[in-house]
């Protein structure tokens, strides 16, 4: 896919880490996916980084402040929509059912965002851009490739996330039974939602996966796992779709990698 220049409203526009140890993240990705990256001192909210392939901005990372761990948040990945206005987006969202977890406010002079909770417990962002718009590149090795939605209540999440975002819904049979849906903007697929995975903990809430494009997902769970991650789920096959795996990073934060059917 060549270099992006502008996230379109409703893609996914933006991947990012939040740790516990955000050197440790920094040797671990650096590694797997070949990213380089920048830190910015934010003040008060200490170091974020920006991860780069090839030059270009791949995802970001921070470390979790004390009251987020006390709260339970957990090491994670997390995922931003591109919108026209945070405050329209995090209003809407509102009155489809979802709860604004953090309301619309400006992170610096590189956009507005807002954090949502789904009505069905999966939590993601909003974006809209200023000086920084996103992710430079996508579907390149090392780059975002899809973004899943893992659904206890697949259904009520379809229903919301097709009007809040405009977004078209595909139904399609699995393999192994159940119903995935393909979300498409403006005709383009840009992730899905999924039933949650049986092999999922059943204390796991409802959450969105990022993947990864990789070269050989393989070869990529084998990095990993020599790096001190841990493969969920081993490279496994979807026929007419690909090959994927699920990692979780030393510190606990989970993503996927993919490589697409050409």
């Amino acid at each position: 896919m060549p270099t992006i220049t502008r996230n379109a409203p409703g893609s996914f526009c933006w991947p990012e880490l939040g740790t516990t140890d955000q050197t440790a993240a920094k040797t671990f990705y650096g590694a797997l996916f070949g990213w380089t990256f920048t830190d910015h001192d934010t003040g008060p909210n200490g170091i974020y980084t920006i991860f780069q392939l090839g030059g270009r901005d791949a995802a970001a990372l921070y470390t979790l402040r004390p009251d987020m761990m006390q709260a339970g948040v957990p090491p994670h990945w997390g995922s931003y929509v591109a919108v026209l206005s945070a405050d329209e987006a995090a209003a809407k969202a509102k009155q489809l059912g979802g709860t604004v977890i953090m309301q619309p406010f400006d992170a610096s002079e590189n956009g507005r965002m807002a954090v949502i909770q789904d009505p069905i417990g999966a939590t993601f962002s909003v974006w809209q851009a200023n000086k920084h718009d996103g992710i430079g590149v996508a579907g390149e090795p090392g780059s975002l490739a899809w973004s899943q939605l893992n659904a206890r209540q697949p259904a009520p999440a379809k229903q919301f996330y097709t009007q809040l975002f405009g977004w078209k819904a595909q139904d399609d049979p699995m393999p192994m039974g159940g119903t995935y849906t393909t979300l498409l903007n403006t005709g383009t697929p840009i992730g899905g939602i999924m039933p949650m995975p049986v092999d999922v903990p059943a204390q796991a809430p409802s959450h969105w996966l990022n993947y990864f494009a990789s070269a050989d997902v393989d070869a990529s769970v084998k990095k990993a796992t020599g790096l001190g991650g841990k493969a969920l789920v081993p490279g496994r096959d979807i026929p007419g779709v690909g090959r994927f795996a699920v990692i979780q990073d030393p510190q606990g934060a989970v993503f996927a990698v993919v490589r697409f059917a050409t």
